[in-house]
């Protein structure tokens, strides 16, 4: 059969062409000689569009020996399954540029690619809302939108799950039917990656959160901004811009930017670029799917990228795919979900740069899950699934207000990524929807330069303004890690309740003092995030030793790891971050104090936290039952976090944690002695931050609700005696 270059036509005395829906006659007639030996017509186009011709009649789109555009050349047509993506007529018909209505109509001819007018008419050119398998419909989407009518797959999570319930299988997901045949999501569906969860293209295990639209810089954020649209090449010399080493799409492979410092694959390298941490993790994968499909399915399994279906039972275990050996007929539940995956992974080439964390997780979990079956699970034990927390986009704190639609004013400073820079550059906040996680702009002011917002000091929830130094870095730190409350927030409430210290009043409630609060415990009684007892004294500022006195000196400010070869120096058990909470270091002329009474006085700083910490906790249980005569417990995971105990076995049973059982029956003692159990719990790291001030808020607040008893085998650090 002859094909013709679908762009250009013959017409009598000379070359037809049509681009952009504009029609350019060239007297000059010239023909080029087919594979087969036909002439198609071609010529050469007008001057101003000679550019963008080179570019297109080079590019994939053009390509019209490619098995994307002659896969139906035997069934004499483009099926209409097929014809949206896949011919020029078939995607105007789609778009109802053709006159028809919007969607495929029929089957479209053969002989075509994608040429000037798939993607140049009037109604490609207003479209900016796109459907997606899942049914999810994006809007605003510029000029991206006509990419995305193709490149967003044909399957997503649901197909898998309607496969799975229609043969069955849905409650046993390691049966094998014959009813099962592997799901592919086609190819290329770039879209399907770069807005993750947000459509859902992989196969999203129940119970878990993934990464939504992966959010670049901007001007970098769209298609065409990181693709030539013509010859559909990475734009690299762009990235240059911030990735100072790019000279090549391969070099392309090598970027690992600091908010993704975590070794997802456990392989101990993190220096390697992001696109290996992608190909660990498929490789860990492949091999989960084999010893599954051996295990549990009981027919081995392998994976041919070339040859549709993809999958073939392995019949004589060789590990290639042999002549004669047929799709794999085999699927349990789980390994369709796997394999489905891993087709993700694979048929999306640039998925690592265009979302590279959806892909992470959607492996990782695949993995998780046929780990649950396998006799040898694959080791997971060094990979990671999320990031570090200022960029874990699945957790708790920037995925809190998704069902809201926005994160409140109250909230925005510190769990957006645009929270922070209003504030700084106007003084107040707003609400902003919710976002993925930090970004580089949350705390630096200039990209690519990197420079930090400059900040001279920050005031904190007592109203006290406190500074490392005019326009030190870590004070950005500081805006954030402060907690929410104070010695002075918790006073208000109880000076507006007017009821003495051990007296109930429906006037208090709960305070939570918020979390990861380190700068405010690094601060002390300068800060007064803890709750400061009327007649006490207490720490100011943890002065540590030298080069090892702020937030980025002990912690890598973008993995939040800590920087454990700098404790190195002078604690010399520290061979890892863990062995930092095995720190005890007293001076030398000072004799070492058993604050928490067990006899040893040369345990870790931290054991001696702990011990005090679980007695306010028994303190607090005892208070509750014998003071106010209502038991409680508490439940770290459940905001309020206090709730009745209302079989007094001291524990949140299911059926206690709930709103209507949260814990009401406050006092101003406990109400106080829970703040500061609260902020220690909350401020993992307090132990190093500011050890004597922790231990004189729980040493205080013990004494409060359980009198000199109490504390009668602890000890109060000692706390300065002048300024």
């Amino acid at each position: 059969m002859r094909r013709i270059k679908p762009h250009l036509f013959l017409i009598a005395g000379g070359v037809l062409f049509i681009i952009a829906g504009l029609v350019f006659v060239s007297t000059s007639p010239a023909t080029l000689a087919q594979g087969d030996g036909t002439p198609s017509p071609v010529g050469e186009p007008p001057t101003f569009l000679s550019g963008i011709y080179e570019d297109w009649v080079n590019s994939p789109h053009a390509d019209f020996t490619a098995e994307a555009f002659i896969h139906w050349d035997e069934d004499g047509e483009v099926s209409d399954r097929c014809a949206r993506c896949h011919s020029t007529p078939g995607y105007q018909d789609y778009l109802g540029a053709d006159g028809t209505a919007f969607g495929v109509d029929g089957p479209a001819p053969l002989g075509s690619v994608i040429n000037c007018d798939a993607c140049h008419n009037e109604v490609a050119t207003n479209l900016t809302s796109v459907e997606f398998p899942s049914g999810v419909v994006l809007e605003d989407l510029g000029d991206s939108a006509r990419c995305m009518v193709c490149h967003q797959g044909r399957s997503f999570s649901g197909t898998v799950d309607a496969a799975l319930a229609e043969a069955g299988v849905s409650e046993d997901l390691n049966a094998v039917s014959e009813d099962l045949s592997f799901i592919n999501i086609h190819y290329y569906a770039a879209a399907a990656s770069l807005y993750g969860s947000d459509v859902h293209g992989g196969y999203e295990y129940a119970g878990q959160r993934y990464q939504m639209q992966f959010q670049h810089v901007d001007a970098y954020d769209a298609c065409f901004e990181c693709h030539q649209p013509h010859t559909l090449e990475v734009r690299v010399n762009e990235c240059v811009t911030c990735h100072e080493d790019v000279a090549s799409v391969e070099d392309v492979r090598e970027i690992r930017m600091p908010g993704s410092m975590i070794d997802y694959d456990g392989d101990g390298d993190m220096g390697e670029g992001i696109y290996a941490e992608v190909a660990g993790l498929q490789e860990m994968l492949y091999a989960a799917i084999q010893a599954y499909a051996a295990e549990v399915a009981g027919t081995p399994i392998i994976y041919d990228a070339l040859s549709h279906p993809y999958f073939f039972a392995d019949t004589n275990a060789n590990g290639t795919v042999d002549e004669g050996e047929e799709g794999y007929n085999q699927f349990t539940g789980k390994l369709l979900q796997a394999t489905y995956n891993y087709q993700v992974s694979q048929k999306d080439p640039g998925g690592y740069v265009h979302n590279a964390k959806y892909h992470i997780e959607l492996l990782y979990d695949s993995i998780a899950m046929l780990n649950e079956e396998l006799s040898t699970p694959i080791d997971l034990s060094a990979a990671n699934r999320d990031d570090p927390g200022h960029f874990n986009s699945t957790g708790e704190p920037f995925r809190h207000w998704d069902e809201d639609g926005e994160v409140p004013s109250t909230c925005s400073k510190c769990h957006t990524s645009e929270g922070l820079p209003f504030l700084l550059e106007n003084g107040a906040t707003i609400p902003f929807e919710p976002s993925d996680s930090l970004a580089c702009t949350t705390c630096h002011n200039a990209i690519p330069e990197f420079t930090l917002y400059e900040v001279d000091e920050v005031m904190m929830p007592s109203g006290v303004t406190v500074t490392f130094g005019e326009g030190e870095a870590n004070n950005v730190c500081l805006n954030c890690h402060q907690g929410r409350e104070s010695t002075t927030s918790v006073n208000a409430l109880i000076a507006s309740a007017g009821v003495g210290p051990d007296e109930v009043s429906d006037a208090l409630r709960f305070r939570n003092p918020h979390y990861f609060a380190a700068g405010a415990t690094l601060f002390g009684t300068e800060a007064q995030g803890g709750y400061q007892y009327e007649g006490k004294v207490y720490n100011g500022y943890f002065e540590h030793e030298r080069r090892v006195n702020e937030c980025n000196e002990c912690h890598n400010e973008h993995s939040l790891t800590i920087r454990s070869n700098v404790c190195q120096e002078c604690h010399e058990k520290v061979s890892s971050p863990a062995d930092v909470e095995l720190i005890r270091l007293e001076p030398e002329d000072v004799e070492p104090i058993d604050y928490d009474g067990d006899g040893d006085d040369s345990e870790p700083i931290k054991g001696e936290i702990e011990t005090i910490h679980e007695a306010l906790f028994a303190g607090i249980q005892n208070y509750a039952a014998t003071v106010v005569g209502t038991a409680i417990a508490y439940d770290e995971h459940a905001y309020p976090y206090w709730y009745i105990d209302t079989n007094g076995n001291g524990v949140v049973d299911p059926e206690e944690a709930n709103g209507e059982n949260a814990f009401n029956q406050w006092t101003p003692n406990l109400l106080t002695a829970i703040y500061n159990y609260l902020w220690v719990a909350k401020d993992p790291g307090s132990f190093a931050h500011n050890s004597n001030y922790i231990m004189q808020l729980m040493y205080d607040s013990l004494e409060a609700i359980g009198g000199e008893e109490a504390v009668a085998t602890f000890t109060r650090p000692p706390a300065p005696t002048s300024d």
